[in-house]
């Protein structure tokens, strides 16, 4: 799992065996390095804009330190639903059952269950206040 990180995270709530994140915005040093220092950071995901606000400092600290930069872009708001909450919808609807019916049964409004069987990126999730990458 890729871990989502801005400058309001909580170093503290990412686990100990991360080796990959993504940078939505660039953090200050001390923050990244507190990370580092942290957990075995191999691989750091950014977008083309983050990277062009990342100092050059920070950039050739990254790479001083093994750490590959590479570019990702991962657009659009992560799912606030539990991971079994997903499960049975999607269950639900494969069973061939309506929108509605499924609003009914899971208690998830009818435009929710829309877009998470129509739009949503299933890969991106929330756990806790953490926004999590599955693939």
């Amino acid at each position: 799992m890729k871990y989502v990180i801005t400058e309001h995270t909580n170093i503290d709530s990412i686990p100990r065996d991360t080796t990959e994140i993504h940078l939505v915005r660039p953090i200050k040093w001390d923050k990244l390095n507190a990370l580092l220092t942290r957990c075995p950071i191999r691989t750091i995901t950014i977008s083309n804009s983050c990277l062009k606000r990342l100092p050059l400092k920070t950039q050739k600290k990254l790479k001083d330190k093994g750490i590959t930069i590479a570019l990702e872009k991962r657009r659009g708001r992560a799912i606030d639903l539990p991971m079994d909450k997903m499960l049975q919808i999607i269950e639900l609807r494969k069973d061939y059952q309506t929108v509605r019916e499924i609003e009914k049964i899971t208690g998830i409004p009818k435009s929710t269950v829309h877009y998470l069987l129509k739009y949503a990126d299933r890969g991106k999730i929330k756990k806790g206040q953490n926004v999590v990458y599955l693939k």
